[in-house]
């Protein structure tokens, strides 16, 4: 591999390498020493021209963990914000010979052309309404960690699961990189939102569409909420905010009514009392915090399977320095 610009670009093998690496990548979260040489000498930079708590933060952990030089450039403290293209931006970083960029960006496209422009490998950490690769990728991992904790610890597959995504479909990256990573792992797709927050086109996707959030969730294995995003709406997307909770939230009546070992997951950050109530994300089904842990896993499991390594680095201790 050497980028990782959308959902679409892993194969099925390539998918599972990366899940199953990152489990060896979580037990060191679970060292007192959270130190491992697999990337020392490999500068990563993490462009992020959009705000960001939980993406920086674990590609910036990620990279530190694997003893990389990591660096964080926000668009406020860059040139962009003196008037220099991107592109230039771009080429200057790459130009220092850096390893990898990490990069955030408003407009859908955007990272996908960079990694035309510079040498070093691209991840992109979100592009706009387009795609959230690493953010699907710790999805699926939450999801089949859990599924092995029911399972008794058996490996198990995505073949047979049904996952509802129910939410602001239309304004979100993290459904259609959700979307392609599943279909590819096995699993069925139910897309349940209001007609005006359906993507235009969602019909012609490899998913089925549920008109109503209470049958998507009698069928689902795992419920994933996503954000109503109000900074990416121009007007008014529903009439108010109880006809949507009424109709799509996932409310703590709703909750009560969940078959045993039906998982509720949220990407963050929450509306909380809009799409999905306080006893909701707080329940003992939640993987909200596991989603959080997990992506620091699978973050490292994706720079190493970009920037490379001796496989025995993954499981030695390095230097605490």
């Amino acid at each position: 591999m050497k980028h990782l610009l959308a959902a679409s670009d892993l194969d099925r093998g390539q998918a599972l390498s990366i899940l199953d690496l990152a489990e060896q990548m979580q037990d060191i979260q679970g060292r007192e020493v959270k130190k491992i040489p697999a990337l020392r000498g490999r500068t990563i930079i993490n462009l992020f021209f959009e705000d960001s708590t939980r993406t920086r933060t674990s590609f910036e952990i990620a990279g530190k963990w694997m003893s990389a030089d990591t660096i964080n450039v926000s668009a406020k403290g860059s040139s962009v914000s003196k008037g220099e293209s991107m592109k230039d931006t771009l080429l200057t970083l790459d130009s220092m010979g850096v390893d990898c960029l990490v990069i955030r960006h408003a407009g859908s496209g955007t990272v996908q052309q960079a990694a035309s422009w510079v040498r070093a490998s691209v991840v992109n950490a979100g592009d706009g309404a387009h795609e959230h690769p690493t953010q699907a990728l710790l999805d699926a991992y939450s999801m089949r960690q859990h599924w092995r904790g029911l399972d008794g610890g058996e490996v198990n597959d995505f073949e047979g699961r049904t996952v509802a995504i129910t939410g602001d479909l239309l304004h979100s990256r993290v459904v259609r990189s959700n979307v392609s990573l599943l279909t590819t792992l096995g699993a069925k797709v139910l897309l349940c939102a209001p007609p005006t927050l359906m993507p235009t086109g969602a019909s012609g996707w490899p998913v089925e569409i549920v008109d109503s959030f209470d049958e998507a969730l009698c069928r689902a294995d795992i419920a994933m909420m996503l954000r109503v995003q109000r900074e990416r709406m121009s007007s008014g997307f529903f009439p108010s905010e109880r006809e949507y909770i009424d109709g799509w939230g996932l409310t703590a009546t709703r909750l009560q009514g969940l078959r045993p070992g039906v998982a509720i997951m949220h990407p963050g950050p929450m509306n909380r009392g809009l799409e999905i109530s306080s006893e909701a994300a707080d329940s003992i089904g939640s993987l909200v915090l596991n989603q959080v842990s997990a992506g620091v896993a699978v973050r490292m499991s994706v720079l190493y399977h970009l920037l490379g390594g001796s496989q025995d680095d993954t499981t030695q201790e390095g230097e605490n320095a």
